[in-house]
């Protein structure tokens, strides 16, 4: 049976659809912006001008990046700090999110708040220095991973999650010998993917983009040094020296505005393909775990 629709109600699908395509377009074009600027030749993108494709097409500025032979092993140890660090970050956090969210343990509300107060109070830059000092953590890999290990803003958001689920499958895990780890391990975590991914991608984004801890604890050692590092190193150089250089078939000039926007595009594209794979995980991972009976 055919629904009979309204003129009213046709104008209102136009103007919403057109609303969101024009939302949809404001959240991409910036990144469209990027990748014309980037392929575009620099001295012609200095004049500005361009936005829907490149006038001078050229991959020198790719070229440039691609030029420093330090990316591959910062490229190397991001893959390997974003990989660890996500999978022990989800790991542990999970491990602590399930306990706070059986109602039977006698210390749940003093562990939540003390959580909280973690959200809201850091202990501090020099400290934290100090506090990795003292830990032998300087100029490790380690210190990669593990100040990250917990984070109570994706324990609260398990814990929710973990909430959710019937008391049920708990008890007759119990029943049949199982202990809270092992329950943890091969039920709680397995039927609960939707939460899992979402963390996992939060985890894994921040561990990618992050380049602050390197400049701080592992400046000294540079086979340590993250991607974002380099990078961060390769955009001061370009702003402090103009960044001329011969390239054997005449002079090649790189500025600011085209080296920022192509390394925003190497560091955006690995995170582009992967949430496609997420997508559906994230959304409904965020929305129960956001939601609380």
């Amino acid at each position: 049976m055919l629904l009979h629709r309204t003129t009213g109600e046709r104008i209102f699908d136009v103007v919403l659809y057109a609303l969101l395509a024009v939302a949809a377009l404001t959240t991409v074009y910036p990144f469209i912006y990027l990748l014309i600027i980037s392929l575009n030749e620099t001295s012609d993108a200095l004049k500005g001008g361009l936005y829907l494709f490149p006038r001078k097409f050229t991959l020198e500025n790719y070229a440039y990046v691609f030029e420093n032979g330090k990316l591959a092993r910062a490229a190397v140890n991001s893959v390997l700090r974003t990989v660890i660090h996500t999978v022990v970050t989800v790991f542990c956090c999970g491990m602590l999110a399930y306990v706070l969210s059986r109602r039977t343990f006698v210390f749940r509300k003093l562990f939540s708040f003390t959580l909280i107060i973690t959200m809201y109070v850091s202990g501090g830059l020099i400290p934290t220095y100090l506090l990795m000092r003292n830990l032998g953590l300087m100029n490790t890999f380690l210190v990669y991973i593990v100040p990250g290990i917990v984070s109570a803003f994706y324990v609260f958001v398990m814990r929710t999650f973990f909430e959710q689920l019937p008391d049920g499958l708990v008890e007759s895990a119990h029943i049949d010998g199982a202990n809270d780890f092992r329950v943890y391990t091969q039920i709680i975590l397995w039927i609960s993917l939707p939460v899992v991914a979402t963390v996992a991608l939060y985890a894994a984004v921040g561990a990618w983009n992050s380049w602050f801890d390197n400049y701080l604890y592992n400046s000294r050692n540079e086979k340590l040094a993250v991607l974002q590092y380099e990078l961060q190193k390769m955009i001061q150089t370009v702003e402090t020296s103009n960044a001329e250089s011969g390239d054997g078939l005449g002079r090649r000039i790189i500025s600011p505005l085209t080296i920022k926007s192509t390394l925003t595009i190497l560091v955006t594209v690995p995170i582009l393909l992967v949430y496609p794979f997420l997508q559906k995980y994230f959304v409904k991972g965020m929305t129960l775990g956001a939601m609380k009976d």
